[in-house]
């Protein structure tokens, strides 16, 4: 969902809002926020979505002077926290921080409702690429090797989300692209598909770049590539999927915050001025960036609906192609 220009980055000193009581007032409606806002994510917490979601909760929190608080809600593939979301008050105090999966969700009709329908896109948080790690024992240097190695027996893998969510489809896309042989075991986040992974439950694992280089950090599982299109900063040492001989084909996840459908536009847009505005300032930026992260596009509320109803026609596509039978 990345655009081919990014519009300049542009910092509010603190000192803005300590002296700019009018500028606030315009910022958002004067009653909103009067209580706690809750995040809801999908994944367990360690996750990248875990991490993005507490930074993105501290960032509100300060510039609002309201309590932020991150609710975890896994399971079902992200069907609890989609569901949770979809029912509760369309007030702005329920938040449901998905990814690329929440289009994925609705494509595959995982859910008895239009997510498009259900739900108002508000604004875009980061995007990342996916790592794949594999155990120390697996001798494997290169995807090309992985498929060498998988010819007479499939290999093991999870990632976040379990059956039919971003990660599984995904790879089982590119094992068709590169005749990989795979068997994917669910787990309900990529955090205990990465301990699964240590522990030598598995072959293989997929995470967040965020969740990853932290655990190749600890030495306990190796990174063998960066499922994007380039390089990252925080694992300047994993070649990208190009590299790797595998061309037209990433795996990446855009985190994005969805309210129900019928909150208040006044509301929706002050969410997206405040978390814009704190993604894109240079600290913002050097933080991810050593996270394996960027700030998403700088995009209103009504251009990143556009934006999601596009990438949802090309999801849509791809679950038809790939004709994955869901359990």
């Amino acid at each position: 969902m990345r655009s081919t220009i990014r519009k300049v980055a542009f910092w509010l000193a603190p000192a803005v809002f300590a002296c700019a009581a009018s500028a606030l007032a315009q910022d958002k409606p004067s009653s909103y926020p009067s209580r706690p806002i809750r995040i809801v994510i999908t994944v367990s917490p360690g996750a990248g979505a875990d991490f993005m979601a507490r930074t993105v909760a501290q960032l509100l929190s300060e510039r609002w002077g309201q309590n932020v608080v991150v609710d975890s809600r896994p399971g079902g593939s992200g069907v609890v926290a989609v569901e949770l979301v979809a029912r509760a008050a369309p007030d702005g105090y329920t938040v449901l921080q998905y990814g690329n999966a929440m289009l994925l969700m609705g494509a595959q009709k995982r859910v008895p409702f239009d997510v498009l329908k259900a739900f108002e896109p508000v604004v875009g948080i980061s995007e990342q690429p996916y790592i794949l790690l594999v155990h120390p024992n697996v001798p494997a240097k290169t995807i090309k090797e992985l498929v060498a190695l998988s010819a007479s027996k499939p290999l093991t893998y999870s990632g976040g989300g379990g059956v039919g969510a971003t990660v599984h489809v995904g790879m089982e896309r590119l094992a068709k692209i590169t005749g990989m042989k795979l068997k994917y075991i669910p787990y309900k986040g990529s955090s205990p598909a990465i301990r699964a992974l240590m522990g030598g439950e598995l072959n293989l694992a997929v995470g967040s770049a965020m969740a990853s280089t932290a655990a190749i950090r600890s030495g306990k599982v190796r990174g063998l590539a960066v499922l994007g299109a380039k390089r990252i900063a925080a694992a300047p040492d994993l070649p990208s999927l190009p590299e790797n001989g595998t061309t037209g084909y990433t795996l990446t996840n855009q985190y994005n915050w969805w309210v129900p459908a019928k909150t208040p536009p006044a509301v929706i847009a002050a969410i997206n001025r405040a978390v814009t505005e704190g993604m894109n300032t240079p600290q913002m930026v050097k933080r991810l960036e050593a996270e394996g992260s960027e700030p998403a596009d700088r995009m209103t509320p009504a251009e990143l609906k556009k934006a999601v109803a596009r990438e949802y026609v090309e999801i849509e596509r791809a679950v038809k192609e790939l004709n994955l039978k869901l359990q």
